[in-house]
């Protein structure tokens, strides 16, 4: 009886002994920082003299007057930025060209002198109050090139910049970030010098000055450029962070401009200070918004990717939204932020792990201060963590049932630092434990997407740490298979393949017309199409017994026996190109011409032709896309007969395929000339063309 009381007063006195937590390794974040972490997915708008004047870059030499939004609804934004998901907004207060979107007292070039609300609006005062409507945090982006600036250059124009700076933090409520843009200095309006002009962008801005601003007016606030203070650059404005992705970096090598910036995308594992990545990218190719992209927002499975590569990889998630001339974002961007949303909800719906038992291989100190039970506790302050000197370790979750897991959810308590150099995951099925990943580093957030296991048990092992494991969260999920729309390609040779972005959704087609079923042809390998016919297609989930709508696509001869024998200027050899069945890629014909340029296609054979199509080019910069056509056709390609001129319809503005159709002739060439185009001489750009036979 008295061993007994005496063991449970020694397990009473364990239990008071307080464990000391793991020292800090390396650099730790700062409470903002710790913050901005927690924003993951926020708006970058690009609004500006840009979207006025169909650029990228203006120059600065645009007049107030251009500015001129018929329906801007700053609470639009801010309604479908938290419809979407997201937490906050960064606009382009002022870019380049120097416009500024308040009634600064720096400069004329504002909105005070612009249209718009008869020069009294103030739109960053409009976004900061439909932000606090919404719920939303609001930063700012502010260019420090100036191409409209006649003092850009000068000492003087600096001040300028920093109050500039001053007022947009002072009078627009909390900002969470600052966005300070690499580009500096090159050729500019500069006050109608119409001059280049080159600063040295480590010092000429004066950033200890410039940042203290921001630590005075806005001490919460992080402030963003390549290589911080706070965060970074991710090195690519493609959406994604390496794998391996440090927040920390050698800080002190890099400046704006830094010619090293692959390494922004991993990071360093000795790096000296706190630099975590922010992953920018548009949901359209521009920043800005141009008619000719309403086709080519960023599809669902691309920002599903990109929300894995960046919030997955212990990054934050910007992406721009690029508000149209109306002064609205597009309803074809926010349809797609609507898909996204809905996707990412679905794949996160219900937690597996806080019905599991987790067990640790160690804990620190016996106490259950860092026990395994923190990592499903639901709260980010608690975690568990090894004994010092314990650098490998794992947790096991066991199920009462064989359970299916896709998705594995892990963070790090990152105010004691980033740790994990190293894990895996592993599974329990049938009996056996087999691997499922094996990854690097952790930080804030990591999600691993793998096929579906069914296991009793989940096991995450950490292989390598600079210290004592300090893990806050664990997650698993059973996301939903993936259902969206196939994708339809042909090769030359007419071989037809269909796909989907995950192996667990099925194919079925129909060749006839007709809507297809889960009953029709299940496509299982590409097949052949070698003369007019339409292809219909669908997903369907099993699991969930749901379908996509159909999408068609109207295939005809193919093209492997086709070649481009002539055309008026240009690599003949590489004109290959706007017959090899891919729009997305595309020939131009020479530069600088002055005449009508043409090419003749031979088709290697003779067919009963009814029409034809033409794809304009789908670059990003397009240029020759053929306004005004004539087509002809000829059975020798020496005697020629013209069936018809016309226009393709304002196809600058919508790069979608053009089909024209006229009465059935026989023909073995064609040639498409190029009347009229778009740009400053004649040259001429083909993304695909194509006929129409009977």
């Amino acid at each position: 009886m008295k061993s007994s009381i005496c063991f449970l007063l020694l397990l009473v006195l364990a239990g008071c002994i307080q464990v000391e937590p793991p020292e800090p390794i390396g650099p730790i974040p700062s409470e903002r920082h710790l913050a901005w972490h927690e924003m993951q997915y926020y708006a970058f708008i690009h609004f500006n003299m840009n979207t006025f004047t169909d650029m990228e870059w203006g120059t600065g030499g645009e007049k107030p007057e251009q500015f001129n939004p018929t329906e801007l609804d700053a609470r639009q934004w801010a309604r479908v930025a938290k419809d979407a998901g997201m937490k906050g907004i960064i606009i382009t207060a002022k870019h380049h060209d120097g416009f500024c979107l308040w009634p600064t007292k720096t400069t004329e070039h504002s909105v005070k002198n612009s249209p718009w609300k008869d020069g009294k609006g103030d739109l960053l005062k409009d976004l900061s109050e439909a932000c606090k409507e919404y719920g939303l945090k609001l930063g700012i982006y502010l260019s420090p090139w100036d191409r409209n600036a006649g003092n850009y250059g000068e000492p003087d124009y600096v001040s300028d910049f920093h109050e500039q700076l001053r007022e947009l933090l002072t009078n627009y409520g909390e900002i969470f970030e600052v966005w300070f843009d690499g580009a500096n200095g090159g050729s500019g309006y500069y006050g109608g010098a119409n001059e280049t002009r080159k600063i040295d962008n480590k010092t000429y801005y004066q950033w200890d000055k410039t940042t203290a601003i921001v630590r005075e007016l806005q001490p919460n606030a992080v402030i963003f450029s390549d290589g911080g203070p706070d965060i970074r650059w991710v090195g690519t404005e493609e959406g994604w962070a390496n794998e391996t992705n440090w927040s920390i970096m050698r800080r002190d090598e890099i400046y704006p401009g830094w010619p090293r910036y692959v390494e922004l995308r991993s990071g360093h594992e000795d790096g000296t200070h706190w630099l975590p990545a922010e992953v920018n990218t548009s949901i359209r190719p521009g920043w800005y918004y141009h008619p000719r992209e309403d086709h080519q927002v960023k599809t669902l499975p691309r920002l599903v990717q990109t929300y894995y590569e960046s919030i997955g990889r212990n990054g934050n998630f910007l992406l721009n939204l690029p508000v149209d001339n109306r002064g609205l974002v597009h309803e074809n961007d926010e349809r797609q932020l609507r898909g996204l949303k809905k996707q990412v909800d679905a794949d996160f719906k219900s937690e597996l792990g806080r019905g599991a038992k987790v067990t640790a291989s160690d804990v620190r100190g016996g106490s259950n201060t860092y026990g395994a039970f923190n990592v499903k506790d639901e709260n980010n302050e608690t975690y568990w963590s090894t004994n010092d000197g314990i650098t490998v370790g794992s947790l096991t979750f066991e199920f009462k049932s064989a359970t299916e897991i896709n998705r594995v959810l892990l963070q790090e308590y990152i105010p004691l630092g980033q740790r994990v150099k190293m894990f895996s995951i592993e599974a329990e099925v049938n009996g056996k434990w087999i691997e499922v990943d094996t990854q690097t580093t952790v930080g804030y957030k990591r999600i691993l997407r793998f096929d579906t296991v069914e296991a009793t048990k989940i096991r995450v092992n950490f292989l390598k740490s600079k210290g004592s494991l300090a893990i806050s969260n664990v997650e698993l999920y059973r996301a939903p298979n993936f259902l969206v729309e196939p994708t339809i390609q042909r090769n030359k040779d007419g071989l037809v393949t269909l796909s989907v972005p995950d192996e667990s959704v099925e194919i079925f087609y129909t060749l006839d017309g007709s809507e297809p079923s889960n009953s029709s042809q299940k496509y299982t390998k590409p097949f052949m199409i070698d003369k007019p016919t339409t292809v219909k297609v669908i997903s369907y989930d099993k699991d969930s017994g749901k379908q996509t709508k159909s999408i068609s696509s109207d295939l005809d001869i193919p093209k492997k026996d086709w070649k481009v024998v002539h055309a008026t200027s240009g690599n003949l050899e590489e004109a290959r190109r706007l017959i090899d069945e891919n729009p997305k890629t595309f020939w131009a014909t020479s530069k600088s011409v002055s005449s009508r340029q043409e090419v003749v296609i031979d088709l290697g054979d003779t067919y009963t032709l009814k029409g034809f199509t033409y794809w304009p080019i789908q670059e990003r910069y397009p240029f020759g896309i053929i306004k005004f056509y004539g087509f002809a056709v000829s059975k020798d390609g020496k005697t020629w007969e013209s069936l018809g001129k016309g226009e393709f319809s304002n196809i600058v503005n919508s790069r979608l395929e053009q089909r024209v159709e006229f009465p059935k002739k026989q023909g073995r060439f064609i040639k498409l000339q190029a009347l009229t185009v778009d740009g400053e001489d004649m040259q001429a750009s083909f993304g695909e063309v194509g006929v129409i036979t009977e």
